[in-house]
């Protein structure tokens, strides 16, 4: 098989995937609806949801059910098998389970379903036949039928599969704005990694402050003000006037850029400032200083409180230990 021939059998089934989620866009309707609307009522009482399927659908299943947790709305994945011998007791009076299988005929499904609704919740499932046998045992029914797989024998679930992965995936961002689950609230629940700094992490958090902030007043002159960033250990200084709002700032490299001019030492630090500095309240996220970083082209952003006052400096070379670069 050459480059060409490869590629061209990719694109084939990327096309066929395409096509079946074209297809169930279209066929999407009131059934889809109903089961946004007992998810939500499942959850706003106090319930959870229960997802199951074998096989690829349960590997869908899975992920489906990871993704509705992450995004505010408790689901937990229940494997049919392990129903049966004792992980039924996941199953609470109230809850919703929502079984995933594509022929709608899993003997495993169908022996959870039934013991299921005798605890007393409902049953919602995706299959692609809705005259299934697991279709025909639940309360809400989701057709996920594809006009074909992408499997050269039809065999094999591909289409099918991702159609099962995008219809979890609409439910949940669905449910996500039906319960105005916000970015804060996907903050806390992603505390460690890039996505929860990125959510979570406010600029007050990544500023310097205190002994680490070089404040001086415009009648400083240049060789006091470089004194007070030594003494800061600070690679800028922010010029403020009487009510500690920002009016100008002054770094290592602006000082270098003059180093030749006559007495720059002696000169007065208003004149050789930098007016107008860039600046962002403590309270925004922290990854907002990297916008800025990028639309003002400088590496020190002034941090202000609420009323505009210099509280903090962020400088860029502190964002990648804060992993926010």
């Amino acid at each position: 098989m050459n480059s060409e021939t490869i590629l061209a059998k990719a694109k084939e089934v990327l096309s066929i995937e395409i096509e079946g989620l074209e297809a169930i866009r279209g066929s999407l309707g009131e059934d889809f609806v109903k089961l946004v609307q007992a998810c939500a009522k499942t959850l706003d009482s106090g319930a959870k949801i229960i997802i199951s399927g074998l096989g690829k659908s349960g590997h869908v299943g899975g992920k489906i059910a990871a993704t509705m947790a992450s995004t505010g709305s408790p689901t937990i994945f229940m494997h049919p098998v392990e129903a049966m011998h004792g992980d039924l007791g996941m199953i609470q009076k109230d809850d919703l389970l929502i079984t995933i299988s594509y022929s709608g005929e899993s003997d495993e499904l169908v022996r959870v379903i039934v013991p299921a609704k005798r605890l007393g919740v409902r049953v919602a499932s995706l299959t692609g036949n809705r005259n299934s046998t697991v279709a025909q045992l639940s309360d809400i029914h989701v057709e996920t039928a594809v006009p074909r797989e992408a499997c050269p024998f039809n065999l094999a679930p591909t289409t099918s599969s991702t159609v099962q992965l995008a219809i979890g995936d609409a439910l949940a961002m669905t449910l996500l704005a039906l319960r105005k689950f916000t970015k804060e609230d996907f903050g806390r629940l992603h505390p460690a990694g890039a996505i929860g700094r990125a959510v979570t992490m406010r600029v007050g958090d990544a500023m310097r402050s205190g002994e680490r902030l070089a404040v001086v007043t415009r009648e400083f002159n240049v060789r006091d003000t470089l004194l007070k960033m030594t003494a800061c250990r600070s690679g800028s200084a922010i010029i403020v006037d009487d009510a500690m709002h920002p009016v100008g700032i002054f770094t290592d490299g602006d000082f270098r850029r003059r180093a030749g001019v006559p007495d720059i030492l002696m000169k007065n630090i208003a004149e050789v400032m930098t007016p107008n500095p860039a600046s962002i309240c403590q309270d925004a996220l922290a990854v907002e200083v990297l916008r800025l970083v990028e639309a003002r082209k400088v590496d020190d952003i002034i941090v202000t409180d609420a009323d505009g006052k210099v509280v903090g400096v962020v400088d860029i070379q502190d964002l990648p230990g804060l992993k926010l670069m």
